[in-house]
């Protein structure tokens, strides 16, 4: 029970590898709250974390919206009194040559992805340098070390994420807040399940543990930086893909 009476915030909660983050947080004894843009997807989640005999709070919100943000932390805050954890999970793709990308398909990644980021954080830092503690892990993405062809906007947003997580660590360190990026690789997901067969064994052939990651393969990194153990660690970037990025 590594997480025993904390209380922890996870956006994009609600599927993927937020989904498994939340699970593995549950399991060692935090109380979660997971926002999620998708209110069908959260009434599920919510339903069947329950019937594994788990309760968490499920927060129907949009994290590009500062007052929707701010509803959904006080939210939180109403039911748990505190927030010790947050992790920014939430993002999306929007893959396109950066010659036919449409203006509004840059600003909307790197609004989700990294303006989401910065809300979420001028939201539950107050609450966490009341406190005098707080860990705040950003879910960033080995393209945003890396780089890859068609995804400029996700990468630029990745990239962001860590460079985020690097200066607000100078900032809140004093404070005993914990800011670190965790940088998956390919993970199992919905959406490399639609990926061909074809383009799917050559990205498992240049990954030297010769598997995609799983869902609990990040969660498990998070679980860390989120425990005890990792009380000393911060502005740090630790990568999660099977050696890939080598």
């Amino acid at each position: 029970m590594l997480l025993k009476d904390k209380v922890s915030l996870i956006t994009g909660g609600a599927q993927g590898i937020g989904k498994e983050i939340a699970l593995l947080f549950l399991k060692e004894g935090s109380k979660v709250c997971i926002l999620d843009v998708k209110k069908e997807t959260l009434t599920s989640t919510q339903e069947e974390f329950k019937s594994l005999g788990f309760e968490v709070l499920g927060v129907e919100a949009d994290i590009t919206d500062s007052g929707k943000v701010r509803e959904a932390v006080n939210i939180c805050l109403d039911r748990y009194k505190r927030i010790d954890i947050l992790v920014n999970n939430a993002g999306i793709t929007q893959d396109k040559l950066l010659v036919r990308m449409k203006e509004e398909e840059w600003d909307k990644v790197l609004n989700v992805n990294l303006k989401g980021a910065f809300l979420m954080c001028k939201e539950v830092l107050p609450v966490m340098m009341r406190q005098r503690e707080g860990r705040i892990i950003n879910i960033s993405s080995i393209i945003g070390l890396i780089g890859n062809i068609g995804q400029t906007n996700y990468s630029a947003s990745k990239a962001g994420l860590i460079g985020l997580t690097k200066s607000l660590a100078k900032e809140v360190g004093s404070r005993n807040i914990l800011v670190n990026a965790v940088c998956p690789g390919y993970i199992k997901t919905q959406m490399t399940e639609n990926l061909p067969q074809e383009y799917k064994q050559k990205l498992i052939d240049n990954i030297y543990l010769k598997r995609l990651g799983t869902p609990q393969d990040v969660a498990g990194c998070c679980l860390f930086l989120a425990s005890p153990y990792a009380s000393y660690i911060t502005g740090q970037v630790l990568v999660v893909d099977g050696g890939l990025s080598l």
